[in-house]
Order: structure tokens, then sequence, then C-alpha cells
């Protein structure tokens, strides 16, 4: 059976999707035959777009056209976009080759036809009152014709960004304030997104913005794609405020809490705040107040006894006039538990403290004296006995250096006599006559 239709065909075989624009003569997917990684592109297609479910941590797809030319992730004309993650590829390919195609890689198994239009996103919008400091969960999802896309692994293809948009009104506390980005969409299973890969994105956001009015942009792009969500709405001041109240006596430890709640805004039988109070040495204490039944309420505090810093984690849950259930976080509060001053001693204190500090002051100056003493009286017994040890010493050089003179001259006198002696001629003149000789 052939059917005529005017759309973007979205096919799919073994975890791949096609999108393609065109007024063309399609199958029902009741009569498509299954072709492991293979697929067909008529002659009247515009624009395809391939989503390819990979096993995780595989290479991006290889793609053959019809005519056995090849495509890769580093090497694709201009006219393709690809973007790849961890689990898959998203593939825009403007005015396809007709014929037969195919891929190359670990694509998972599986094969399924849909028709669908053009990919947009649907973002639920924004509720009105909204408060600075909500925990607010929104949910975003990629559409074709008005079927959700799921496709494993599609949050690492897609990046979502939550922008506020200042209207600059004067009277507003964020006249001026510009844009700020305020969080993300995820499809993760963490935080308040229930199930990974559902293809149902949920919104983390930071409300603690100056109130007033802005405009939400969302959106959602990648290599491939790129789409965009415009919203206008206001934020609005905390419908409820807690302040602390210090005791009249600040010796006490007692603290109240004062809560003011706006009923215009917020049913109050429905409105209980929680308390989380950390203290010195690790000190906790969880405090709910369940029970409001005036614009204004002051709960008592259990008496703190440790001295120092005290703070105050605060969050409130509520129903809204419209009744809308909100989850609110209040700013912290901080209150100081101070020892108290000593009273001013007694004129008898006083005499007897400075009788005691006399006292103190005369056996230090007692110890410095002995102490000085001894250190002078040795101090001079060594130099003393330094100076025994060196006259002595000098005493004793003097003595071995006459010593030494005296061998020394001793031994010269002996050498001068002995070459005296060696200058006597002990030999007989000629002409000396012998008297005995007749």
């Amino acid at each position: 059976m052939i059917k005529r239709v005017t759309a973007c065909v979205v096919m799919a075989y073994l975890g791949l999707m096609i999108t393609h624009c065109a007024v063309a003569e399609v199958m029902l997917s009741s009569q498509a035959s299954e072709l492991k990684n293979r697929f067909r592109i008529d002659h009247m297609v515009d624009s395809v777009t391939l989503l390819i479910h990979r096993e995780y941590g595989s290479s991006p797809v290889i793609i053959v056209q019809p005519d056995g030319s090849k495509w890769y992730i580093s090497r694709h004309p201009e006219h393709v976009k690809w973007m790849d993650g961890l689990t898959g590829d998203m593939i825009t390919i403007k005015n396809p080759m007709p014929g037969p195609w195919q891929l190359i890689g670990k694509v998972v198994e599986g094969s399924v036809i849909d028709k669908v239009s053009v990919l947009s996103i649907d973002v639920d919008p924004i509720p009105q009152p909204l408060y600075q400091g909500e925990r607010l969960k929104l949910t975003a999802r990629l559409i074709g014709d008005e079927q959700k896309v799921r496709l494993p692994g599609l949050d690492y293809l897609m990046s979502w960004t939550a922008k506020f948009i200042s209207d600059n009104n004067p009277a507003d506390e964020n006249f001026a304030a510009g844009s700020v980005i305020v969080g993300t969409y995820r499809d993760n299973g963490e935080s308040l997104d229930e199930r990974p890969d559902d293809g149902v994105f949920t919104s983390k956001l930071n409300l603690t913005q100056a109130w007033g009015s802005y405009t939400l942009q969302v959106m959602a792009k990648n290599a491939v794609l790129e789409r965009k969500y415009s919203e206008p709405f206001r934020l609005s001041t905390r419908p409820i405020a807690v302040d602390i109240v210090a005791p009249q006596n600040l010796d006490s430890g007692e603290w109240d809490l004062r809560i003011n709640v706006d009923e215009n805004e917020l049913v109050l039988a429905e409105t209980h705040v929680e308390a989380e109070i950390v203290g010195p040495a690790g000190m906790r204490l969880q405090v709910t107040v369940a029970e409001i039944n005036s614009p204004e309420t002051l709960y008592s505090l259990r008496k703190v006894n440790d001295f120092g810093s005290y703070r105050i984690k605060l969050t409130a849950v509520s129903t809204t006039q419209n009744g809308r259930e909100i989850y609110l976080t209040l700013p912290e509060l901080f209150f100081n538990f101070i020892k108290p001053p000593e009273p001013p001693p007694s004129a008898e204190a006083l005499a007897a403290k400075a009788d005691i500090q006399a006292k103190k002051a005369e056996n230090t100056a007692k110890e410095d004296a002995v102490f000085w003493l001894i250190t002078v009286n040795t101090v001079l017994l060594i130099l003393g006995i330094l100076v025994l040890l060196f006259v002595r010493k000098r005493s004793n050089l003097k003595k071995a250096l006459a010593a030494t003179q005296a061998r020394m001259d001793k031994e010269s006198q002996q050498q001068k006599m002995t070459l005296a002696l060696d200058e006597i001629d002990l030999s007989m003149p000629e002409d000396f006559d012998d008297p005995k000789a007749g």
C-alpha cells in the first residue's frame, strides 16, 4: 500500500532514525522491510536527519552513499552537519543522493519506520505566580509529528540551556540586569529528572534571582540543530519571611523565629516551615513548624547552651491560593550566643589582686637578682680559669723557648771550638832542632 504524505519522515533501521522533508510517496511502517544497517532515500527527499543509536563508547558510524563513496565524522561535505556522542550520532544531510545507503559501525539492533514532522521542542510553561527561591520542576521534550523522540544517549547529543532575560522595568528589582543563565535541562536520571533516557528532559533552575518581569528563553542545540522557546513571566518576591528575634536577656540563650506568611498568596493551614540549626562543636538540630494559623507566628527555639555562632537553614512547603504546591528555600539566618562579661571587681578584690601582683613582682625580682648573681659569678670564674690557663701556658712556652735557645747556643760554641782545633797545624817545621839529637 502506497500513501502520499506531506511531512518530514523519520525512518529507523536497527536503531537508525531518518528524517526527510518532502512531498513524496512513502511506504507505511507496517509494510517496511528490515535491512541491517541499510536504508533507502528516494529522489523526492530534500533533507534527511539521521538519529543513530550506537553501542556505548563505540566510534561514530561510517556512512556509505549509493555510489560507494564514504563519509566519516572527520571527512564529509559542508552541507552535512554531524554531531556525535557516547551512544549515538545525529546527522543532517541536505539534498541526499537517492538510492540505497549503508551504515558501518556498532549500530544497536532493532528497526522501525515512523512518519514525523520537522523536529521541534516542547517546553512546559512557567507557572504563575512564581516565587524567588522556588524549587521548580519543568520538563521539555524533542518532538517530531506530535510524538516524543526517545533515543538512548540523547542527553549526550543535545545541550539544553535556560536563560532569564530582564524586561528592564524601572520599577522592578531586576532593572538593567540583562540576561543570566539560570540552569539546564537534563535526561540523566539525576536531581529532579525521574528516569534517564526516557526522552523527558527535566529542568534544574536557579530561582534566587532579583524579582521582576523576565522572558524565559530555552535553547536546545548541537552541531546539527538549534531550537528556541521563549515565554514572558514574572518572578515574585517570597510570600514567606522569617527572621530571628533575640531575647531581652541575652544570657538566657533563648531565641525565637518570627514567621510572616502572605495569606493572600498562600494557604496558612498548608504552610509548614522547617529549620536546621547548625551550631558550635558540630551541633545540629532539626526544627519543624507544622502549625501556622495566623499571618505572623512566633516560634520559640530550643535553648542553646554553647557559646559561639549559630546558623539556621530554612525551607518551606505550602500551597498557593490557586492550588499549586510549592517548595521554597528561604534566606539563612545567623545569631551569636556570646559569653556575658564578668561584673567589675570590688575594692577589696582589687586590693587583694594588687597585693598578689606586688608579691609576685617581688618574688620575680628576687629570682632575677639571684639568677644574675649566679650568672655573673659563673662568668667571672670561667674567665679566671681561662686567664690562669693562658698565663701558665705562656710561662711554659717561655721556658721551653729559653731552653731551646741555650741548647742552640751550646751547640754553636762546640761547633766553633771544633773548627778552631781543625785549623791548628801540628806538623814540625824543617829547621826545628831537636835538643835530644846531638
